[in-house]
């Protein structure tokens, strides 16, 4: 409950924005999302609202760094 009063009070407002990003589709679905740029959180970004919803949830790494043996 702390935490909740916590984040209402000092938290982010993502007010500034970016311009909404479609980066690709995969599997016929395109994800299009906003990034904040105080914070640098990403925010899924609805066309027909045309409006800013909920965080991204992180996604997976585009490349792992493999180990070098020598």
């Amino acid at each position: 409950m702390l935490q909740s009063i916590l984040n209402a009070l000092f938290s982010c407002s993502h007010q500034r924005t970016t311009f909404p990003l479609t980066p690709g589709r995969r599997n016929g679905a395109a994800r299009t999302y906003v990034v904040c740029l105080d914070c640098g959180m990403e925010l899924a970004y609805n066309w027909a609202d045309m409006r800013v919803g909920e965080p991204v949830p992180a996604g997976v790494p585009a490349a792992e760094a493999q180990p070098s043996f020598r």
